[in-house]
């Protein structure tokens, strides 16, 4: 076993377990659906943080890469996985009870949820770099722009309540997540 695939471990067992939450948030609200009332964008947020979560997950794979690792670049992986993981465990409560409204939850979670999804794209903007700097992985053009539009957009989702600019930024964030991932995966197939 390579250091990458041993320090993997631990990447994936972090993001596993969003994942799982995510998918067990579902499994229990389909369980308590004739009692539960459910939001659309809290569940439309809950796939986009399962996409994020997926994507983040293969672009580690870059990481294999690199040869030697020093603690602080395993311990940037480490804080990133645990922002994803602090994201799915923020968009389904553990407990999904009997009459659970999840517009009143995905709203009152809703600072907490957007101030980790930003820290998690501040937290990608170096861990990208690194990849580019060490020669793993090229920068991709629109990556700069894409990434700090993503950390305004989840500060503003954290300060401002309004329901508009929620439904708004949930499908957008999904529309402009797969536009820049489709652009961004031909361009390294052309490559």
């Amino acid at each position: 076993m390579g250091v990458f695939e041993y320090l993997g471990v631990i990447l994936s067992v972090i993001m596993g377990l969003g994942v799982t939450h995510i998918l067990a948030g579902l499994s229990k609200t389909i369980h308590h659906r004739k009692t539960v009332k459910p939001y659309w964008v809290q569940a439309l947020w809950a796939f986009n943080v399962l996409v994020y979560i997926v994507t983040i997950w293969w672009g580690m794979f870059w990481w294999s890469g690199q040869q030697e690792w020093a603690y602080f670049q395993f311990l940037l992986l480490i804080l990133y996985a645990v922002l994803l993981f602090l994201s799915a465990s923020l968009i389904f409560p553990w407990e999904v009870p009997d009459d659970f409204n999840f517009e009143d939850h995905f709203y009152e979670t809703r600072p907490w949820f957007f101030a980790v999804l930003a820290l998690a794209w501040c937290v990608d903007i170096p861990e990208t770099m690194a990849k580019s700097d060490i020669g793993l992985r090229d920068l991709p053009d629109a990556y700069l722009a894409f990434a700090i539009s993503h950390i305004v957009l989840g500060v503003v989702g954290a300060f401002w309540s309004n329901k508009t600019y929620h439904k708004i930024y949930a499908v957008s964030w999904l529309v402009f997540t797969l536009g820049y991932l489709s652009v961004t995966t031909l361009a390294q197939i052309a490559v």
